[in-house]
């Protein structure tokens, strides 16, 4: 078996590539075609722990779920976790490296792309396609030197390039045209065809853009795909922030917008559900009156917890709690409730030591061993209900509120409860995705009789959907084709 690579780039960051990978991976395993994701170098906040334990992009989890197989390490050697403007801790093949600064990373590069072609080999014995995801722009001309993102991974492994539009963003011609002009003779050379996402409107007044711009470059346009209205999947990075109108709204849910927020993907449940309205809080904003408020993930805790209470969140918080108000804390979240958040070893920006919000007795110390689980269990209210969900976090959380326990897993216990009931956190990622688990929690957070939902069967049907899509707008005879492959 011979693996064939077909990467695709885009004009822009969220131009539309990782939703790309994710329904060429179903289209082709509809087909039987043993297909794998690949990203080498990903710089996002939503991480995900992989069948083999390691550390990698949450885009490139559900990419491996389209391709229906288990996700590993090798689908995204590197990435990169932003705690700060300029600096990032370095994941490479699932475990954390260290942190470094934006130019020390630079210099890295040549020493990651080992790491990353060596993966790339890893999948290439093991399946017949490989869809590989770029990384913002190979435009971006400052960081050509020693790229491994994009067309420098391309050139590396001799493979042809698709490269992806956004025309919702306007000036669709340009960024293509534009993108092309940029690249290198043997890079424009790779780019075997275009494709534009997100078109809303009526077909036949773009024809003779199309038309313009294939003769202009060469270079077909292999589809045009519509904007799917109400598309659920997991977002790499970037927080959507608009919500669907919900008449039947009950529950009203509040979370912060953190700076350095992380893995918000596990709120994607209670954005779809009818009976919610979710709503995240940017700087300068107030935040409402809420049944539910949540705080979520953050890769920068100290930094957040200061921006909380810099923002006036401490009194709104209290003012929520006072008036029966339910209060949720996950992984950074928890930590935050507790009294004191200390890091040592500035494994999150500066060594040092904060004092948290003191809702639940207990402190946390970031160690440098990080925690990386795909986990089972019982979520400890009404009696007991299934969870599934995924740990990832360095902090190491004891104190006298762990004597009532938030999950049991196995063996071992998580998070806590407040005596009161009215406080709960855990270090476990992903718990609203289980249906019955997420209906426990709407109940304790006063929801009278919530409906269930499954996130698990609510992606698979957008998946499906993607790829029904992608069937009907693409070439897939020439995308086959670049694959090797027969149509």
């Amino acid at each position: 078996m011979r693996s064939r690579t077909l990467m695709i780039q885009g004009t822009s960051s969220d131009a539309g590539k990782s939703t790309l990978v994710a329904g060429l991976c179903r289209v082709l395993h509809r087909r039987g075609v043993a297909v794998a994701p690949f990203k080498p170098q990903n710089m996002a906040l939503n991480s995900a722990v992989s069948a083999d334990g390691g550390e990698i992009g949450r885009a490139q989890a559900l990419q491996a779920q389209a391709a229906g197989i288990e996700a590993s390490s090798d689908m995204n050697p590197v990435l990169l976790k932003p705690h700060s403007d300029c600096g990032a801790q370095v994941i490479v093949q699932g475990r954390v490296l260290g942190n470094m600064d934006a130019l020390a990373y630079q210099q890295y590069k040549r020493i990651a792309r080992a790491a990353v072609l060596e993966s790339h080999a890893r999948l290439s014995a093991r399946y017949r396609a490989l869809i590989v995801e770029g990384a913002g722009s190979p435009a971006e001309i400052n960081l050509r030197e020693h790229d491994i993102a994009n067309m420098g991974f391309a050139e590396a492994v001799d493979c042809p390039v698709l490269l992806i539009a956004d025309i919702g963003r306007g000036g669709v011609f340009a960024q293509l045209v534009g993108t092309l002009a940029l690249l290198s003779d043997s890079e424009r050379a790779r780019v075997r065809g275009f494709v534009i996402n997100r078109f809303r409107g009526e077909r036949r007044l773009l024809e003779s853009g199309l038309q313009w711009l294939q003769q202009h470059t060469g270079k077909p346009v292999l589809g045009v795909l519509p904007y799917l209205h109400g598309l659920h999947l997991d977002a790499e990075d970037a927080i959507d922030r608009e919500q669907p109108a919900k008449p039947q709204a009950l529950l009203r849910v509040v979370l912060p917008a953190l700076p350095h927020i992380s893995n918000h993907n596990d709120f994607d449940a209670l954005r779809q559900h009818p009976q919610l309205r979710l709503r995240f809080v940017g700087p300068g904003e107030e935040p409402p009156a809420a049944d539910l408020v949540i705080l979520p993930g953050s890769k920068a805790v100290r930094s957040d917890l200061a921006w909380l209470r810099a923002q006036g969140w401490e009194d709104y918080l209290n003012t929520h709690l006072r008036y029966g108000g339910r209060l949720l804390g996950i992984c950074g979240g928890l930590q935050m409730l507790g009294r004191v958040i200390a890091d040592p070893l500035g494994l999150e920006g500066s060594a040092g030591t904060s004092e948290g919000f003191g809702w639940l007795d207990l402190h946390t110390t970031l160690a440098a061993d990080k925690q990386l689980r795909n986990v089972q269990g019982e979520l400890r209210l009404e009696g007991g209900v299934p969870v599934t969900g995924y740990e990832i976090h360095a902090g190491v959380s004891r104190g006298p509120a762990l004597a009532r326990p938030a999950i049991r897993l196995g063996e071992r216990e998580d998070g806590a409860i407040s005596a009161d009931g009215r406080v709960l956190g855990t270090y476990l990622h992903g718990l609203f995705d289980h249906p019955q688990a997420c209906a426990a929690l709407l109940r304790w957070a006063g929801l009278a009789r919530p409906q269930a939902l499954d996130r698990g069967a609510l992606r698979e049907a957008a998946l499906a959907r993607l790829a029904d899509c992608l069937e009907a707008e693409l070439d897939l005879r020439a995308i086959f084709a670049l694959l090797e492959l027969p149509a």
